[in-house]
């Protein structure tokens, strides 16, 4: 039987529908944390850096470490990873933010970018971690796009007892059913704010390149047309996402990225935590209880927004979930 719960939240007074969940998150004062940046030089030539925060010597044991993977658009210091970082550093875990290839303040070297379904790069820092840390497990914890990109590696990787558990919380896990939904209504405006900020990216690294003689690198951008025009995340990645990354066009990279139709493949134990009132993923995208296997959880709250919980009496209710459901995997798999 499958496993599905619908989890006991509800938002406080003053957030009182999907768009004020969802802003609070990204707006509101947070606690950040001291991390400690490590860069990792990739097979391809490029790096990807990794944000650390070290669990306290005196806490040092056998806990697995917890790699995040945060949302479109965003970093290591995005609140929901700077406050979960802080929650767990708390509890006693180490942690590395990794940051997508472009994403941690300093232009990448490739044209490439990073992508819904960039497993590639998560595999790379996989096996760095695996080689150096001596065989303590690890756990993984994705939001928004990071946990579209995290069940679709889990997908791929099979059974790797060292891997003890992922959490995807607000997956888009049909990216064209939610690439509609941010070209429709009020939540257009999450869409022309990602756009926004991908042009930007973009026209940023051209500069860069054609200032620092990158022509191969600059040519492969400059290939791509004019960006001004483009109206919706659609026509970005049509025009932009698709190309530089290998698929011959928005559709194709939509139905190849999807982390949906992959979770029945996946090995490790998952836990999935969604809102029924996510503004940017629709209702008709979140997977059918009845198809998921037994290890793979399906939490839906009625309220929350996207990557917001913000719960009333209970802020960090998100981190609190993530931390149980990785205590719970970390006490499950120690010895004795």
């Amino acid at each position: 039987m499958s496993s599905h719960s619908y989890s006991p939240f509800k938002s406080p007074w003053w957030l009182p529908d999907r768009h004020t969940q969802t802003l609070w998150r990204r707006f509101a004062p947070t606690a950040g944390i001291r991390q400690r940046r490590e860069r990792l030089e990739l097979a391809d030539g490029d790096f990807i850096d990794l944000d650390w925060v070290d669990a306290d010597a005196a806490l040092l044991g056998d806990l697995p470490v917890i790699v995040l993977l945060h949302g479109l658009c965003g970093c290591s210091g995005s609140p929901y990873m700077q406050s979960m970082q802080r929650l767990l550093h708390s509890k006693g875990y180490s942690s590395v933010a990794m940051n997508f290839r472009g994403c941690s303040g300093e232009i990448n070297r490739l044209a490439r970018a990073y992508h819904s379904g960039c497993i590639e790069d998560v595999e790379e820092v996989y096996q760095s971690l695996h080689a150096r840390l001596a065989g303590r497990s690890l756990a993984f914890a994705g939001f928004s796009l990071g946990g579209n990109v995290l069940l679709k590696w889990l997908s791929e990787i099979g059974h790797r007892p060292d891997v003890l558990l992922g959490v995807a919380v607000s997956t888009p896990f049909s990216l064209s059913y939610c690439s509609g939904t941010l070209n429709t209504g009020v939540s257009k405006a999450y869409g022309h704010y990602f756009r926004r900020r991908l042009v930007r990216d973009v026209e940023a690294k051209k500069a860069w390149f054609r200032m620092s003689g990158k022509t191969t690198e600059f040519e492969k951008l400059e290939a791509l047309g004019d960006l001004r025009r483009l109206q919706t995340l659609w026509e970005f990645d049509d025009q932009v996402t698709a190309p530089l990354h290998g698929f011959a066009g928005a559709e194709d990279y939509y139905e190849r990225c999807s982390s949906g139709p992959v979770l029945p493949r996946i090995k490790t134990p998952v836990q999935l935590i969604q809102s029924g009132n996510d503004p940017i993923i629709p209702h008709c995208s979140l997977p059918e209880v009845g198809s998921l296997p037994e290890h793979i959880a399906l939490h839906l709250t009625e309220a929350g927004g996207h990557v917001g919980f913000t719960c009333a009496g209970q802020p960090l209710w998100l981190e609190e979930r993530i931390l149980a459901a990785i205590d719970l995997t970390a006490g499950s798999s120690s010895p004795g």
